[in-house]
């Protein structure tokens, strides 16, 4: 389904209570874009929050932040530099827009069009990279950027930062897992404020928003799903860099890896993931090779920023009379570890639809969390 898009004579108020109803409380990225196709705009849904959330089985309404509070941070982030872009913008990246989980907004510091650009390619690796593997990496940035490409990647130590560096004369993103106002690690401040003159910064979190480890793996998706391939220098077998390598996986983008020794552990990582199907590649010409041998979908190249179609949620109208038995049957079928919503399907024969209005009321009451990957984790029964 498609939502309703703001009109010009609406627009100021879609767009606060766009953010609005992206900074409420227990309102994860899915179920802000189920909530957009339940009541195809976000007033609508705002005014509907309540009575999910009782639905749901709490009894305190969640917090919704007031258009005040949403002015507020629009002017702390635009004293610091930066511009909230929401996902129906013209200026959006059109490559994120294929996601199930398109962040509803990006909040950017730097070159803005940058991120209109869809030859865009992230490198991405070990954090304790070797002198080698940032030799490449800065090397594969200089050689993709000169041949018209965007780096994109994630402003950690490491290969990362040989990425953004050997980028900064022809375009690079550092995508973060914190507000835009926070520097981490702190190592790369003048990375950062190079980024800010000659890049762009960016992050999904609303300003002020301190780095943890669970904004991580979100970041990562971000990261592949702004590229049209992914390149691996160095990894270790469980990194975060395999995160990333697998949701680009995930978003049909290509994963492109550097082999290595297999005595060293960074390397294990992107050894795996030649064996799994990655192209192993060691110049950037090989990489550029490959990609103009693929072709990207128009979905990708031709869709507008306000089509986005999986999954169907039924409108309140459709809604079956039966919800509360099958709530209890969704309950039922989940736990404290994650559980993957194809999994609840497979189960219970419950359609889509319904299990996902039914996981809305349930985040909206508090009590579970959707994660990446389409899975739900139980937060409490009660």
């Amino acid at each position: 389904m498609i939502f309703t898009g703001p009109t010009e004579k609406n627009k100021r108020k879609y767009y606060l209570d766009w953010l609005r109803l992206s900074r409420t409380t227990n309102v994860g990225v899915r179920t802000f874009w189920d909530l957009l196709r339940m009541f195809e705009n976000p007033t609508k849904a705002i005014e509907h929050l309540p009575s999910l959330a009782r639905s749901g089985g709490s009894l305190r309404v969640p917090h919704i932040p007031s258009k005040a509070d949403i002015m507020d941070e629009l002017e702390r982030a635009d004293k610091f530099g930066a511009t909230i872009v929401p996902a129906f913008a013209s200026t959006y990246p059109k490559l994120l827009c294929t996601l199930p989980d398109t962040p509803p907004t990006l909040t950017v510091k730097g070159n803005i069009e940058l991120l209109s650009n869809t030859q865009s390619i992230a490198i991405v690796g070990a954090r304790n990279s070797s002198a080698n593997g940032y030799s490449i990496a800065k090397r594969l940035a200089e050689d993709l950027g000169s041949s018209g490409y965007v780096v994109v990647s994630g402003l950690a130590k490491g290969i990362d930062t040989a990425a953004h560096i050997g980028a900064l004369a022809t375009g690079t993103i550092g995508v973060i897992a914190s507000g835009i106002d926070h520097i981490y690690p702190p190592e790369n401040k003048n990375l950062y404020h190079a980024l800010y003159e000659r890049g762009a910064v960016i992050s999904e979190l609303p300003f002020g928003t301190k780095p943890k480890g669970t904004h991580f793996p979100y970041r990562n998706r971000i990261i592949s799903g702004l590229s049209r391939g992914v390149i691996v220098v160095e990894a270790a077998v469980k990194s975060g860099t395999l995160i990333t390598a697998r949701f680009a996986m995930e978003q049909s983008r290509e994963v492109f890896a550097i082999p290595g020794s297999p005595l060293d552990e960074r390397s294990k990582g992107t050894n795996y993931l030649i064996k799994d199907g990655a192209y192993l590649v060691e110049t950037a010409e090989e990489v550029l090779a490959l990609l103009s041998g693929t072709k990207l979908t128009s979905d990708l190249l031709e869709g507008t920023n306000t089509s986005f179609t999986t999954p169907n949620v039924k409108k309140e109208t459709e809604v079956e009379e039966d919800l509360p038995d099958l709530r209890q049957v969704v309950i039922n079928q989940l736990s404290y570890s994650p559980t993957a919503l194809d999994a609840i399907i497979d189960q219970t024969g419950m359609n889509s639809s319904t299990l996902s209005r039914i996981i809305v009321e349930l985040e909206l009451a508090g009590r579970v969390e959707r994660l990446h990957h389409n899975k739900v984790v139980l937060l409490h029964k009660d």
